[in-house]
């Protein structure tokens, strides 16, 4: 028992963490950087990619080694929406993250990236519904959790 609320903890720190980098990213990211907002986006972006593979990882622990069994996650329709939902939001995640290694070239010797006008609407517009994406995870995780399916 012990152990299952260990994993469950992790998976909710790693959920968390996945949550308030993003936020972060999206709070910080403008057209006009300077150096330290952009080391924090790619800091930010860090700690999101690694939050996110903590996610699946302590996450798939839970579906088949422990809680309530995987015939029981995989027959439910909110768990099948929140996986969906978190994988769409991950591939939307990797146009910015590559933008922001990119960065390192600028951030590495003190000079703030150069944002087109263009990149910078894509990059918003992606944010915005990696925001949006998490916010429907979270409400069809809370639905699963309460054994809820449509």
């Amino acid at each position: 028992m012990t152990i299952n609320a260990i994993v469950a903890f992790l998976h909710f720190v790693a959920a968390f963490g996945v949550v308030s980098s993003l936020f972060m990213e999206w709070l910080t990211f403008k057209r006009q950087l300077t150096v330290f907002e952009a080391r924090r986006i790619q800091r930010a972006d860090m700690i999101y990619g690694i939050s996110a593979g903590l996610v699946i990882v302590f996450g798939l622990l839970r579906v088949f080694y422990f809680e309530k069994g995987s015939q029981y996650y995989f027959s439910n329709s909110f768990f099948t929406l929140k996986l969906v939902l978190f994988l769409f939001v991950g591939l939307l995640s990797v146009y910015p993250t590559i933008r922001f290694l990119k960065w390192r070239t600028k951030t590495d010797v003190n000079k703030a990236p150069e944002i087109a006008e263009q990149e910078y609407k894509f990059i918003t517009w992606i944010l915005n519904l990696e925001m949006i994406g998490l916010f429907f995870v979270i409400f069809a995780a809370s639905m699963m959790a309460k054994g809820i399916d449509f």
